[in-house]
């Protein structure tokens, strides 16, 4: 038998004494009369979709529990599951000023990290466990009812935990800790929080937490204003030499014409308007991506998906059926490839007719351990299948 002897003068026991009692509702008391509400959204855990039930209309989620991870892979809870009811506790935290850091390239913000202090068994108690990571803070004394914007009610202030220690002013004489430290940033409207935004701003209000405080459709409308000035300043990629035009030359650097008498066309006073030239058999400029499909001389050209059938020598022809397009041009018995059509706009990621779309949007089918997978599924979605296997 293990016996313990303490000296006779010690605030330190054991076990929790009617001492820590006392100096913990002391500290309750304090964090009651000068702490503020924090309203609590209780994270619940991820809402996981089985995988026998992915195809159906409405998915079926397995079970939501606080410590599960949905992805391993990434170690990410995208789908989060909050409770419905909204605990309320007090606590309190160091106000400061945001202000903007401009001593890096670029704009940072300083201080939008708080870190606030609760008190332990009275959160507890409310909750039903400590407070987590995931745990959503609504600051009910930070609504702004002044802010401008279209709508009538105040915006919020949301926080996310993202850490809890214990907080190394809430250890008491007793040598035991009365107070949690926690760390907590401004949510964004992502899927994370999709539970909570998706509530109304107000009772019995069609608009939603996430009409009033998101800026995503703003950061869109910003976002497309400067794509379509790039697509203006920078319209296709590679080079532009449709400006340019090129001339056929024999072996020996003279320019060659359809008419072969060349005393003939020195007589008649030399090259005219009305000189019909030979076509080009290539581009005269080369480079990159500076292939767009069209003659380099500008002359007239067909499209198809396959060639005519009755051409006459130096017909240009654009086959529409090859990717990236294809310039044909016809030498009098077959027709010779001039240039690919490699210029593509920089922004769009559909309908393009070069390798470069389907290679960002790969809607391609690969073999993962004899598992077929599409390159856009979620990867860690197939290795939790290949694991269940």
């Amino acid at each position: 038998m293990l016996n313990i002897h303490m000296p006779r003068l010690s605030l330190y026991r054991p076990q929790k004494t009617k001492d820590y009692s006392f100096i913990d509702g002391v500290v309750l008391e304090q964090f009651t009369v000068g702490g503020t509400d924090f309203n609590i959204h209780k994270y619940l855990g991820p809402k996981t979709t089985l995988e026998d039930d992915a195809t159906a209309e409405q998915p079926v989620y397995d079970v939501v529990k606080e410590t599960n991870i949905q992805d391993l892979l990434f170690l990410e809870n995208r789908d989060r599951k909050y409770d419905e009811d909204i605990y309320t506790i007090r606590g309190h935290y160091n106000l400061s000023d945001q202000d903007f850091d401009l001593s890096q390239f670029g704009l940072f913000l300083q201080n939008d990290t708080l870190f606030m202090t609760i008190h332990i068994n009275s959160s507890v108690k409310q909750l039903g466990r400590k407070i987590m990571p995931g745990d959503v803070i609504e600051l009910p004394h930070m609504k702004d009812e002044y802010a401008a914007n279209d709508y009538s009610v105040a915006l919020k202030r949301f926080y996310v935990v993202d850490e809890v220690t214990r907080a190394a002013e809430g250890f008491s004489q007793t040598w035991y800790p009365h107070l949690y430290r926690v760390r907590s940033k401004q949510i964004l409207d992502s899927q994370e929080y999709k539970d909570i935004l998706d509530l109304p701003a107000e009772e019995g209000s069609d608009t939603t937490l996430r009409d009033v405080l998101s800026t995503y459709d703003k950061e869109i409308e910003i976002n497309n204003a400067i794509i379509a000035q790039a697509e203006v300043d920078v319209p296709l990629s590679g080079y532009e030499t449709i400006q340019f035009y090129t001339l056929q030359v024999n072996d020996s650097g003279e320019v060659q014409i359809v008419s072969t008498d060349y005393d003939t066309l020195l007589a008649d006073g030399g090259i005219t308007a009305d000189t019909v030239f030979v076509t080009p058999d290539g581009n005269g400029y080369q480079g990159y991506l500076v292939g767009d499909g069209i003659p380099p001389n500008g002359a007239p050209y067909g499209t198809g998906i396959s060639f005519p059938g009755e051409p006459e020598t130096g017909d240009y022809f654009l086959r529409i059926d090859l990717s990236p397009n294809r310039l044909f041009r016809y030498d009098g018995n077959s027709w010779r490839k001039i240039e690919d059509s490699v210029r593509t706009t920089l922004t769009q990621t559909s309908g393009r007719d070069t390798l470069k779309g389907t290679f960002i949007n790969n809607t391609t089918v690969n073999s993962i351990s004899g598992e077929d997978i599409v390159e856009r599924q979620a990867l860690s979605k197939a290795l939790r299948a290949k694991a269940g296997d």
